[in-house]
């Protein structure tokens, strides 16, 4: 979930909330998934529905639609997050993004390896390589809001920046390497559509109609493609414009829609995702498979890769000059706030349907993820808790 770089203590309590909401979400999951409404739980989300008026129908199950076409908005938020940040904000200048940028890096090559190597002789697992390489903004910035003023501003922002840089990483990696059966003739209409987008930016229209009527365009024909739809999102948000600077006082358009939709992507869009996707039936489950090279991976690649790999590169960084430590923090919080970055909950969980659309393989890819996320909050918060700098 997309947050300001900045530290705000009004919002502290907005963003634990959410976080505490998406944690339910998720509970509530499993719960419906190992109870007598399990059937029904399945049922619905294989339950087909169609939109629009043929030819144009789209006809998907509840579940695609939930992935496809909710989660397009909350990457449209992403986008619009990333825009402002790397124009404006926290990221904007090479010496603020010089340590996100490291440890997002090792955030991402680290957990890849880490997975890559237990799972190197099945070439149908490798596919999920990428799932313990994201972060889940969501919760991560929850724990955070729960630990208050033991934890230092500047670490907040360093943990929101490297998150955020994750989730690009992540959206480049959905575009590479997650791409199927491509349609020439849908992805010329789609480039059509980002081009009326990027004409609407270049003559300075602020009303967003126009942008989110485009941006929808885009998204059909994107859908239509074979790339992933959740990519249209962030391509619509790139076109729209941050605004015109200090000399004008109203809200851009970026911010309107940012200021819209944050509420809506934190407290229905992801805990519907997370309700949707966190369901797994524990029954017949037994150690030898939650220690199986699929779920194995993903967990230690989330909470052992993570933690070294943002770590490791932020001290390198740090050490050799390139990056600073973030203001009143010191070495232990630093590795309190990298132990976090293994959260990977919506990211990973929505990588991992792409990796592995197969209903069979939904169990490994959420006891894994579900594992590592937990002792990522869990260890994360502990070790910040228990320590102040000095």
């Amino acid at each position: 979930m997309p947050q300001p770089l900045h530290v705000d203590p009004a919002d502290s309590g907005r963003e634990a909330a959410a976080g505490l909401v998406l944690l339910a979400a998720a509970i509530l999951a499993l719960v419906t998934a190992n109870s007598q409404l399990h059937a029904s739980y399945f049922s619905l989300l294989s339950y087909p529905v169609t939109l629009g008026i043929a030819p144009l129908a789209l006809t998907k199950t509840v579940l695609h639609w939930i992935n496809d076409g909710l989660m397009a908005v909350f990457f449209f938020l992403v986008g619009l997050e990333i825009k402002r940040e790397l124009l404006t904000g926290a990221l904007s200048s090479r010496k603020s993004a010089a340590l996100p940028a490291a440890a997002a890096a090792g955030g991402m090559v680290v957990p890849a390896l880490i997975y890559t190597a237990i799972n190197w002789n099945d070439a149908a697992a490798l596919r999920g390589w990428a799932i313990p390489a994201a972060t889940d903004i969501a919760f991560a910035v929850g724990v955070l809001a729960l630990l208050g003023s033991r934890v230092p501003p500047a670490l907040k922002i360093f943990l929101l920046a490297f998150a955020i840089i994750d989730d690009l990483g992540a959206i480049i990696i959905i575009a590479l390497f997650y791409t199927d059966h491509l349609s020439l003739t849908a992805l010329a209409l789609a480039a059509a559509g980002l081009c009326v987008l990027a004409s609407l930016n270049l003559k300075n229209v602020h009303r967003t109609w126009p942008y989110l009527l485009a941006g929808v365009f885009v998204w059909v024909c994107v859908l239509k493609s074979g790339v992933h739809a959740t990519l249209a999102g962030v391509a619509t948000a790139l076109a729209i414009p941050v605004g015109g600077g200090a000399e004008d006082p109203h809200p851009s358009p970026l911010e309107r829609l940012e200021h819209m939709l944050s509420p809506w992507v934190s407290f229905a869009i992801l805990p519907v995702f997370a309700f949707a996707n966190a369901g797994v039936s524990l029954g017949g489950i037994t150690l030898g498979d939650v220690l199986a090279p699929i779920p194995l991976g993903i967990a230690l690649g989330l909470f052992i890769g993570k933690a070294i790999g943002i770590y490791g590169a932020a001290q390198a960084a740090i050490r050799s000059g390139y990056a600073e430590m973030p203001v009143a923090a010191d070495s232990v919080q630093l590795f309190g706030a990298a132990v976090l970055g293994g959260i990977g909950f919506t990211m990973s969980l929505f990588i991992g349907t792409l990796a592995f659309p197969d209903p069979a393989s939904a169990a490994d890819l959420r006891i894994g993820v579900l594992a590592g996320s937990i002792l990522s909050a869990i260890v994360g918060y502990a070790v910040l808790a228990r320590h102040r700098a000095a």
